[in-house]
This record gives structure tokens, C-alpha cells and sequence, in this order.
């Protein structure tokens, strides 16, 4: 009985690693993307409207014609335009980019809620976990490192090749630099409005994948508003991870568990409401806001110092 109890309990925590980096996927994917736009002086808040964009892309691809890959890439450009029009808004026409990012939430919103009005209650065959002979088998570790599917590990490659950019190569170095001190990185020859369209582009491919994440795999199924905040929890993470990239990571981890958490509480039957434990991912992120807040010198030399300034080539 003991043994078998000890094969129970392995059995659950493996279940529970599992779905806990399924949940932190998404905010992995959109956060890694809004932290590149972030570092070239860019804060673009339509996270949450680009996932659902891209969301509802790739549900509707998926649909039309049963390929995955077509659906990703679906996924991808539809936000990346919404990411070009924010672009277009705030680095062309010098629109606040507070303003205009939530306005881009919002346009998403009801963009995505039109478009899907007609995939409701459709079923789709997501996409399935990878299975390593002799490797998924492995008690515990197994499903955990070998039994993931390819957009987990996606996320992860695209972690490392971000840190990797940011701070290995020349690229990154003028991301960094325009994101420091624009007018510097101007008088010095580079385009700073280019450099940060690209940025913004790539900050939008990433929520559009981490839409096509939520649609295809996480819950194959659309459903309106189906990122329940996540964007908005996708930018706190970007603070949290003080603009590092292997932080973003393990951030989303963090809330990816609050979230799993949360929902084998409910179905434990834990003695508390049901509204109470769903807030619990949100509460999480106020209280982490909150405490890195405090440190205000760590936040100054972290951020970029142009944030959300505007750029005018004449300064």
C-alpha cells in the first residue's frame, strides 16, 4: 500500500509540474516579446489584444484548414499587424504610447470577439504532446522534460536566443542602446525608429504565438476574452523579471503554479469561494508589483531609461 500510495503521489506531482508549465507558457511567450519592445524604449500595454488577435487567427486557421503550422504562423502575423499598428500610431505619428497600448487592448477585444463569433463551440484537434521512447516512461522527470509539446520547448529556445541577443551580440547592444538614450543612438548613426518597429513587430509575433498557444494547445477551443488577463500579467512580469530574460522564465513559472494551484484547490473542495481562489493569480501579481515597487533604485537602474519616451529625430 505504501508503495503504491509513493507511485500516487509521484504520479499527481508529475501531473501537476506538467500543467503548471502548460499555464506558464503563454506568459513565457508574450512576456519574452513585450521585454524585447520594452528594451528599445518601447511600452506597448495591447499585449492582452494581440493574444486574442492571435488567438482567434489561429483557431479560425486551424478550422479552415487542419494545419498547425499554417495556424502559428496565422497566429503570428495577425497580432504582428496589430503590433505594426500601434507601431505606426506611436513611433510615426508620436501618439502616447500609454494611451494607444490601451486602446489596442481594447480594439483586440472586441476584433477578436467579432472574428470568433462564428468558431464558438467548435472542436479542433490541438496539438499533442511529444512522446521520447524510454524517456516520457520515466517516473516524475519524464513527462516533465520529454513529454511537453513543441511550443513548450519553443518557448524555452526563445528564451535563451533573447538573453543570448540582448547581451552576446551587437544587435542586441543597440537594442540596449536605444532604449537607454535614443538621441545618443541617433547622433551615432543608427535608425532608431526601424530598430524599434522591429522590436514592436517581434513583441507581436510573440503575443500572437502565445494566443495561438492558448487556442491550439492549452484549451483547443475559442472562447471570447479566453486570455483572462494574461497579457496584463505577461507585462508584470516583464518588471518582475527587472528586464532579464531568464527571470521572465522563471516568473511565469511562478504564476503558471498559482494558476494550477489554484484550480486543484477548487477541486480538492478547499473550504474557500471559488471567486476567492480564481483571484489568486491576479492577487499574486498586485503583491509581486507591489514589493518590487518598493525598491525604487533597483527599478531605475534596470528599466531603460527611455521607456516610453517619444522620439523626435530633430532632439
Amino acid at each position: 500500500m505504501d508503495a503504491l500510495a509513493h507511485g500516487d503521489w509521484i504520479i499527481g506531482l508529475g501531473a501537476l509540474l506538467v500543467a503548471m508549465i502548460r499555464a506558464a507558457t503563454p506568459l513565457a511567450l508574450a512576456a519574452i516579446g513585450e521585454l524585447v519592445a520594452e528594451k528599445s524604449g518601447v511600452l506597448n500595454l495591447g499585449v492582452e489584444g494581440m493574444m486574442l488577435v492571435g488567438a482567434v487567427a489561429a483557431f479560425a486557421t486551424m478550422v479552415a484548414s487542419g494545419s498547425l503550422p499554417l495556424a502559428v504562423l496565422a497566429a503570428m502575423l495577425a497580432a504582428m499587424l496589430m503590433a505594426l499598428l500601434f507601431g505606426v500610431l506611436t513611433l510615426t505619428l508620436m501618439a502616447n504610447q500609454v494611451a494607444t497600448g490601451l486602446a489596442l487592448t481594447i480594439f483586440g477585444v472586441g476584433l477578436s470577439a467579432f472574428i470568433g463569433k462564428g468558431f464558438i463551440g467548435i472542436p479542433i484537434d490541438g496539438l499533442a504532446p511529444l512522446s521520447v521512447p524510454g524517456l516520457t516512461d520515466i517516473p516524475l522527470l519524464g513527462p516533465v522534460l520529454f513529454g511537453q509539446d513543441v511550443l513548450v520547448y519553443a518557448s524555452l529556445a526563445l528564451t535563451l536566443a533573447v538573453s543570448l541577443v540582448l547581451y552576446r551580440t551587437r544587435a542586441g547592444l543597440i537594442i540596449r542602446a536605444v532604449g537607454e538614450n535614443h538621441a545618443a543612438a541617433h547622433a551615432i548613426g543608427y535608425p532608431v525608429i526601424g530598430i524599434r518597429y522591429l522590436c514592436v513587430l517581434f513583441g507581436g509575433a510573440m503575443a500572437g504565438l502565445a494566443g495561438a498557444y492558448l487556442s491550439l494547445v492549452y484549451t483547443p477551443m475559442w472562447v471570447e476574452t479566453m486570455t483572462s488577463g494574461r497579457g496584463w500579467i505577461a507585462l508584470a512580469l516583464v518588471v518582475f523579471a527587472t528586464w532579464k530574460p531568464g527571470r521572465v522564465l522563471l516568473g511565469a513559472y511562478l504564476f503558471g503554479g498559482v494558476t494550477i494551484i489554484q484550480f486543484h484547490a477548487q477541486g480538492a473542495g478547499l473550504a474557500v469561494s471559488p471567486h476567492v481562489l480564481s483571484m489568486l493569480p491576479y492577487l499574486a501579481t498586485i503583491l509581486v508589483l507591489v514589493l518590487i515597487s518598493r525598491d525604487s533604485v533597483k527599478i531605475r537602474l534596470n528599466a531603460p531609461a527611455c521607456l516610453g519616451k517619444v522620439f523626435r529625430s530633430e532632439t
